[in-house]
């Protein structure tokens, strides 16, 4: 096929909006058209972030078509083949960072929910696509995030509680909104605040009580994420001993469970649980 034929081929595929193969079109059509001598990475990407911008192709698809353009361009005695074979890795990298799957409310919005000023909330912003560039975060790559904090330990089943907790919608992923708004309450909300977030965190099954063995899966796995390191070396039966001496003092009308007034009231009554509550208020 010619080159002005195969021009003419991508022209048709992009007018009928064929998403990311309309995509890897614009840059066929200019490699293969008289313009190989003047591709740049950074024209190529820019034809990457306008498709992007508007939505208009799947990041997966559009990888392949990197790839299958990287093998048609071998057939080519032509610098644009080197620019493809050495720099793909680099374009879908760069690619992967401007595709946003999710785009957060407005920070006005969120400021007037949150207690984050919106200078704050930029901040926490940049931090979060730092980490979850599509905007959203699921399980797996929070367990990641998380596991860096506690290189001594085993994290995953405390993240994996923590996930649900902040996964308010319960669909298996963390938006942005979702975190700032239960970062929100865990540094600056009210006590009470503070401890609501907390009861839901120790509330596996979401029934609106607390039994036994629900608070030592949270307790042993935080156990777990601070590791075998703790001085002095806790017993392998602690997690349940703790909870057992800490069950007693919530279940109030002692029948098997904690509701949320009965873990308000004895967490109200302990001064190390107090104090810690206070000790993130000056974080940010």
């Amino acid at each position: 096929m010619c080159e002005e034929s195969r021009a003419e081929r991508m022209a048709e595929e992009r007018a009928q909006g064929s998403g990311s193969l309309a995509l890897a079109g614009d840059l066929n059509a200019k490699l293969l058209s008289g313009g190989k001598r003047d591709l740049d990475k950074e024209s190529t990407l820019n034809v990457f972030k306008n498709a992007a911008a508007d939505r208009q192709f799947d990041l997966e698809a559009a990888i392949k078509n990197v790839e299958k353009m990287s093998n048609e361009l071998k057939k080519l005695n032509d610098p644009a083949r080197w620019f493809y074979v050495y720099q793909r890795d680099k374009i879908e990298d760069e690619l992967e960072m401007t595709t946003v799957c999710h785009r957060p409310e407005g920070l006005e919005q969120l400021e007037a929910q949150t207690n984050f000023t919106k200078r704050e909330l930029q901040v926490l912003y940049r931090g979060f696509k730092n980490e979850c560039p599509s905007g959203v975060v699921n399980e797996e790559t929070f367990k990641q995030i998380y596991a860096q904090f506690f290189p001594h330990g085993d994290a995953s089943m405390y993240a994996h509680y923590l996930f649900n907790a902040f996964d308010t919608a319960q669909n298996g992923s963390v938006k942005f909104e979702d975190f700032v708004m239960a970062l929100s309450i865990l540094l600056r909300g009210t006590v009470h605040e503070k401890l609501r977030w907390t009861f839901n965190l120790y509330d596996i099954n979401k029934d609106g009580y607390i039994n036994k063995e629900e608070m030592v899966d949270i307790v042993k796995a935080i156990y777990d994420m601070m590791g075998k390191y703790t001085y002095p070396v806790l017993k392998e039966d602690a997690p349940r001993q703790h909870v057992e001496v800490f069950f007693q003092k919530m279940d109030k009308n002692k029948d098997g469970v904690v509701t949320l007034d009965e873990f308000i009231e004895s967490c109200q009554e302990d001064d190390n649980i107090m104090r810690s509550l206070q000790l993130f208020e000056n974080v940010m």
